[in-house]
């Protein structure tokens, strides 16, 4: 399966903002964004004139980076979407938030969304009971997931639960942290999803 294997810093570092990839080590003084704030490559710090199609690219890249899907993968959520109900923009993020790795992210159980997915992948993650190990699957409203017994006592997990202790959950996921399980109790708003991105420039993008 096809996959990013770069730096994910030079993601951060192209769309000139932080795109809390690498879990704390965006928060910290390390971040290579920091020193420098500037695209990656030859041309990084050369002014670029920007166009109405560059902005709209810059949004969709901003948000297929953040949740980390590939491109094929991000035009078939947009299809999807557009055949929803409601506006097309908040239908498309629903869609993304609803990962079962964004709602083990947005649960605390990792650090970031590479961590979550990892965590799938392996096997260390359950969905109504039965063992989940594709991170694109889609959690629905009731949904109960939860760490495998056997996985509970894995190092990166205790310290993504340490770090996040202080944190709150995102609303509209109810918690169980002494069972590191989690249910989707709603559709989250768009109010609630807390990511640096302009939706309706990606519609306006795939709707040319």
């Amino acid at each position: 399966m096809a996959r990013y294997t770069d730096a994910d810093c030079k993601l951060c570092r192209r769309e000139k903002i932080k795109l809390f990839l690498k879990g704390t080590k965006c928060e910290g003084a390390k971040c290579p964004i920091e020193k420098r704030p500037f695209p990656p490559g030859e041309h990084g710090r050369g002014r670029t004139k920007e166009t109405e199609y560059s902005i709209q690219l810059r949004e969709k890249q901003k948000a297929r980076r953040i949740y980390g899907v590939l491109e094929r993968q991000f035009h078939n959520y947009y299809e999807e979407a557009s055949q929803m109900k409601g506006i097309t923009g908040e239908n498309l993020l629903r869609l993304l938030e609803t990962r079962l790795d964004n709602i083990l992210f947005r649960a605390g159980f990792a650090l970031s969304r590479d961590q979550a997915r990892q965590m799938v992948r392996h096997g260390h993650v359950e969905v109504n009971h039965r063992r989940a190990d594709i991170p694109s699957m889609q959690v629905r409203i009731g949904d109960r997931l939860r760490v495998g017994e056997k996985s509970k006592r894995m190092q990166p997990l205790l310290h993504a639960i340490a770090v996040n202790e202080g944190r709150s959950p995102a609303d509209w996921i109810e918690v169980e942290r002494d069972q590191l399980a989690a249910t989707v109790r709603r559709a989250p708003e768009r109010g609630e999803i807390d990511i640096p991105v302009q939706e309706q420039l990606i519609v306006e993008l795939y709707s040319k």
